[in-house]
């Protein structure tokens, strides 16, 4: 699982293992280690009908509805999105995604591994499009 950060904005991108799991009904965890502290950020589902993102203790947590994550992973769906009331003005946008294959191999992607990863669909294919 993948994770970025922007402002009030969250986006996790997920291989197809990942996805798997979750429908099986198994939570995802990862872990970043910084020195004197673990910074860890899950993915789980629940019977809400609300996906939901909440921050305790150095640890992130993102809850995707059963319902709607069994309907992404079963189509052709690229994401799920939703938008989370902030306290005061404003809101969390969170973003989950299918993590697609690379287009354009390269030394630059330092350390990702396209292994697992859904089949992009701007992909070129190669019986179509001789080398």
């Amino acid at each position: 699982m993948k994770l970025r950060i922007r402002g009030d904005s969250i986006r996790l991108r997920l291989k197809r293992g990942e996805v798997n799991q979750l429908v099986a009904g198994t939570g995802i965890v990862e872990q970043t280690h910084f020195p004197g502290t673990v910074f860890t950020f899950c993915l789980d589902t629940t019977d809400d009908h609300n996906i939901s993102a909440t921050f305790n203790d150095s640890r992130l947590r993102v809850s995707l509805p059963k319902l709607r994550l069994a309907d992404w992973a079963s189509t052709d769906a690229v994401s799920m999105h939703a938008e989370q009331q902030l306290p005061g003005t404003g809101s969390l946008s969170v973003l989950i995604e299918k993590d697609f294959s690379c287009l354009e191999p390269g030394h630059f992607r330092n350390c990702e591994d396209d292994a697992d990863t859904f089949p992009h669909p701007h992909a070129r294919s190669r019986s179509t499009h001789p080398a």
